[in-house]
């Protein structure tokens, strides 16, 4: 289950509608999102050597946080939690809209996301929406 903020709701507000359109295409758009347990280099041929039941040990300790990566780039950080049969990732850290946007490809030197309750003009709004949408 993912939850939606009201923030998002709030940044919306202020954006024209037929801007709105736009962002509302770009917002259904689906992206990679990765929790990542650990990471390991090893030699090809220990690689090539691997057999059901090897175990990898990673250079992580167990309580430390996950890693929540959009597009294999670093976003926020959580705790690894039970959800019914399933895993899940309880988050603590989550990136500003900034880094979001840059997580899942965009240039926001070109056009940016305004922070909570920032103004965000027609034009930039739209720079937005067409950013996204040429990729």
């Amino acid at each position: 289950m993912l939850l939606i903020s009201r923030r998002s709701s709030a940044i919306r507000a202020d954006i024209p509608p037929a801007v709105n359109n736009k962002l509302d295409t770009i917002l259904k758009l689906e992206v990679p999102l990765i929790v990542r347990v650990g990471r390991k280099t090893m030699r090809l041929q220990d690689v090539m050597s691997l057999v059901p039941g090897t175990i990898i040990e990673l250079a992580k300790s167990a309580d430390e946080e996950l890693d929540l990566l959009v597009n294999n780039v670093p976003m926020g950080q959580g705790a690894v939690v039970k959800v019914g049969e399933n895993f899940g990732i309880s988050i603590s850290f989550i990136g500003d809209v900034r880094s979001r946007i840059e997580a899942m490809g965009g240039a926001p030197q070109i056009a940016t996301m305004p922070e909570p309750g920032g103004e965000i003009s027609d034009d930039e709004a739209a720079a937005l929406a067409e950013q996204f949408l040429n990729g």
